[in-house]
């Protein structure tokens, strides 16, 4: 058995606005402003015995909890600095990595505001599924670091003593970030995250839920057809360059990909996170990367108040976090009817939804999403402190209670890859 004890740590409130903490990237100006980065406080709570299962934990330290009370996290908008490209990938039709751009593809716009796109088309036939079941963890942006490490040499990185430093505090998927900004106000589903640390950084890679496992494999014919519909309205809307068409009558295969690779700083947090990316606006006088990709969506056509707002209250929340942190300026959307023909095609400016949204009562806030998101990661850097591939602190969370975690050694969590510690354990040749 484990021995753990509790405290909470509580984000705390300042009246102190320091000028190196105002966001450099107001995108949503409303809720920009200087903000104040907080210091942690750690009250002591109760002791609690929890099994670990099949893994041998190290000498288990004070464990700590962290709140997720929205109105802990109203305060000023964090630095969040705007993303940089740093490089991209590319993941082909068997899911292999290539330090390439090949899968990008570029935009273009339905030639009617009701195009009639029918979603349904290809499902039976033309279709190839990824996988779901086979977890990559972070094995592509591994190797895209393995592949790019000239480009995350920094001064302070080339004085390091250690081999394997990046010069990032963080490196993530896009998607794990995105949990992070929608957890104050998540009311379903709770996440695992896994951490380990290395040269000083942060690697962490979720853990499908129990919950999470049992939905996938009992997912209804309905919804896996309708997770097609969305890679659909893709293919009705991208083509291969920038000189041709879109192939509607070609195959649907979900194992290829176009990703970003992007750095950003969020108060003192330097990220290094990765995400897949729909296209890029064929216009060759559009700006570079990030900021001229563009993210496809589809959503069932708005017919009454009640069904606007909660588009606005639940989708829009997971929308603009998915874009608002590579830094991706605009969403396409297809709107659909129940039998999965788009009606109507939409375009939404990330820096205007928090106006979309401020008149809608008991709604999301910005704000509140990104210093949970920099007091989480702030509250993992505090507790995972010691360099070592073996161990793994599983971060937990459910909706409604605290977030917390437990230590493993050598098990069933441990995710970075003998092949990458080998690697990044050797100092790279200087590039000529």
């Amino acid at each position: 058995m484990d021995q753990r004890h509790h405290s909470h740590h509580r984000p705390q409130h300042s009246n102190n606005h320091h000028d190196n903490y105002q966001s450099s990237f107001k995108r949503d100006m409303d809720d920009s402003g200087g903000g104040n980065f907080q210091h942690k406080r750690f009250r002591p709570g109760h002791k609690h015995h929890q099994p670990t299962g099949p893994s041998t934990p190290p000498s288990s330290p004070p464990t700590q909890s962290l709140s997720v009370q929205r109105q802990l996290y109203e305060r000023d908008f964090p630095l969040y600095k705007q993303p940089v490209e740093v490089g991209h990938f590319s993941l082909d039709s068997e899911r292999r990595f290539f330090n390439d751009a090949r899968q990008l593809r570029y935009y273009v716009e339905p030639e009617k505001s009701c195009p009639n796109f029918n979603l349904r088309d290809g499902y039976r036939g033309r279709f190839v599924k990824r996988d779901d079941g086979v977890k990559e963890k972070l094995d592509h942006i591994l190797r895209w670091i393995l592949a790019n490490r000239s480009k995350l040499q920094s001064k302070e990185t080339a004085a390091s003593s250690s081999p394997c430093a990046l010069g990032v505090d963080i490196v993530t998927w896009r998607g794990h970030l995105t949990k992070l900004l929608t957890t104050p106000y998540e009311t379903r589903e709770g996440w695992l995250l896994a951490v380990t640390r290395v040269g000083g950084t942060l690697y962490i890679s979720e853990v499908e839920t129990e919950a999470a496992r049992q939905d996938r494999e009992n997912r209804t014919e309905r919804h896996e057809e309708m997770m097609y519909w969305g890679y659909k309205f893709e293919q009705y809307t991208c083509a291969d360059d920038a000189r041709s068409l879109p192939d509607p009558g070609g195959v649907v295969n979900t194992n290829e990909a176009f990703c970003t690779v992007v750095q950003t700083r969020l108060a003192e947090h330097r990220l290094l996170f990765s995400g897949e990316v729909d296209c890029r606006d064929k216009d060759p006088q559009a700006p570079s990367p990030p900021a001229c990709y563009i993210e496809l969506k589809t959503s069932l056509e708005i017919s009454t108040p009640k069904q606007r707002s909660n588009f606005h209250r639940f989708k829009l929340l997971k929308w603009w976090a998915q874009s608002f942190l590579p830094g991706v300026p605009r969403i396409v959307a297809g709107f659909r009817d129940h039998d999965g023909v788009v009606v109507s095609v939409e375009t939404y400016h990330i820096s205007k939804i928090s106006q979309l949204i401020k008149n809608e009562t008991n709604c999301w806030k910005p704000t509140v999403c990104m210093n949970f998101c920099c007091e989480f990661l702030s509250f993992v850097k505090s507790i995972v402190t010691e360099d070592n591939p073996r161990d793994v602190h599983l971060f937990s969370w459910e909706p409604h209670r605290e977030v917390t975690y437990s230590i493993y050694r050598d098990s069933q969590y441990s995710f970075l890859p003998d092949w990458y510690i080998r690697e990044i354990h050797h100092p790279h040749p200087p590039q000529t």
